[in-house]
């Protein structure tokens, strides 16, 4: 078939090209993207070699929408390597357990708790839904539920064809040793300190908004020169961390210690160390009525071990002069498992190096159970200090709000505080007997027969409502 120029389109007929599409800053270039890069280069190279390279690199870099830096990067690697690589594809995500924090594991905890005092039986399925219909808990999926639930040392007992979620035999244990040691101090009068660390952000500031009754839409609000919404810091910029010690009688003058944080990390556990506590520890202990408990929970930095036995992890010539430290009397020639035997056969408890400096100060370390903060008034005391910050933070300045929260520490009287400890003891009563519940309704469903399943990291194949 033949055309004449007259069937020949038009220039002016033809559609204006739209721009080129440009990648969006910090969007993935994948290898297919980057190949592009490289025979486009490569076209330039062989049509222009005269073209000098930062106008090779611009041309790049406008006809395929991506960014100069990009397309520098490519081309030095290729040049480098002689192949495309492709870009990291991994990303450090957070674990369910990582994201929940410890308030919100401990009112899951008290969740499972509410079924026992109800007389219901906890199930997977049942704990879900209500964590679910609370809107102050963050929504969570069946997966997500069993693998957290691992993590704060629940597991499954079955009888016969029901599964409830019961607490591991030692945490229960580490819990009811807590609650009748703490209740035989108390009956021998002695004092009771809670200590805890706790964070404030530069920006902390109170949710509340001044409404001008008189403002009817977005547009009335402009018209008369009002916002229609905050504009403060919403809890972020620079982050003080806090530690303080206090009774019944408040908190204990000269025991705050409050310094800024110098990494920018969600955890505010992860700024504060074994060095840095043991030295503030040490200050305060002269502090304290002789004779006292100080109860504090099990971080890491207060836990700091002070003859730490070997783990498997340890190099063998390490282990083998641990064992000779102990006098124990070591074949070189034994293997790694061989040598663990022979310190599980002397070990003896393990001492805390803060355990042991408060006893030569005549006084006794009690540790909290995890998840059990409801345990420790001074969290209540915290929740007013940091109330004080954020009703009365304007300037949002690191120093501005040292100053705001020493001031909400005065605030805390020892009539609060006495009432924070009354709260704190009618938790552990309950908690002394939500064993006994369990036991009970445990009994009840089948006495003869018990099946106890570990929760570990895996998907739960357990399907009881």
């Amino acid at each position: 078939m033949h055309f004449s120029d007259e069937d020949e389109p038009s220039t002016s007929a033809l559609p204006t090209p739209s721009p080129v599409k440009k990648n969006k800053p910090g969007k993935f270039v994948g290898t297919c993207q980057k190949t592009i890069i490289i025979n486009l280069y490569k076209k330039y190279l062989l049509q222009q070699p005269k073209m000098k390279y930062i106008d090779i690199m611009m041309s790049l870099s406008n006809d395929t929408g991506i960014g100069l830096t990009t397309i520098k990067n490519t081309i030095r690697d290729y040049r480098l390597k002689g192949v495309v690589c492709s870009p990291n594809k991994k990303k450090s995500r957070s674990t369910i357990i990582e994201k929940i924090d410890d308030f919100n594991k401990n009112a899951i905890r008290q969740k499972i708790h509410g079924f026992w005092y109800r007389h219901e039986i906890p199930t997977l399925n049942k704990v879900l839904v209500a964590i679910n219909e609370d809107s102050s808990l963050p929504t969570l999926s069946r997966t997500g539920l069993y693998r957290l639930l691992g993590n704060l040392n629940f597991e499954f007992t079955k009888r016969q064809r029901n599964s409830a979620l019961t607490e591991r035999e030692d945490l229960i244990m580490w819990r009811r040793n807590f609650i009748r040691n703490i209740r035989l101090y108390r009956s021998e009068g002695r004092t009771i300190y809670y200590l805890d660390e706790t964070w404030v952000n530069a920006g902390e500031c109170a949710n509340k908004v001044w409404v001008d009754k008189t403002v009817t839409s977005s547009r009335d609000a402009f018209l008369k020169g009002l916002t229609t919404g905050p504009k403060n810091p919403t809890g972020k910029g620079k982050r003080l961390i806090v530690v303080h010690i206090g009774s019944s009688n408040g908190f204990v003058e000269g025991g705050l210690l409050c310094f800024e944080s110098k990494k920018n990390t969600a955890d505010y556990h992860d700024e504060m160390n074994g060095d840095v506590f043991y030295e503030w520890f040490c200050g305060i202990l002269p502090l304290l009525d002789d004779n006292s408990i100080i109860v504090m929970d099990n971080a890491s930095y207060h836990s700091v071990k002070l003859d730490p036995a070997p783990i498997m992890a340890w190099q063998k010539h390490k282990i083998i002069q641990w064992l000779e430290d102990k006098n124990v009397v070591v074949d070189r020639k034994m293997v790694k498992l061989e040598l663990m035997q022979k310190v599980k056969e002397i070990q003896t408890t393990e001492k805390y190096v803060i355990d042991e400096k408060a006893m030569e100060s005549n006084k006794i370390v009690l540790r909290l159970p995890p998840y059990h903060c409801e345990l420790n008034p001074i969290e209540l005391a915290w929740s007013v200090v940091k109330n004080h910050v954020k009703q009365n933070n304007t300037t949002f300045k690191i120093n501005d709000v040292r100053q705001l929260l020493i001031d909400g520490v005065q605030r805390v009287t020892p009539e609060m505080w006495a009432n924070f400890t009354k709260y704190a003891i009618k938790e552990e009563d309950k908690m002394w007997d939500i064993e006994s519940i369990t036991d009970e309704m445990l009994d009840e469903l089948a006495p003869t027969s018990q099946h106890v399943l570990t929760i570990t990291g895996e998907t739960s194949t357990d399907s009881s409502d």
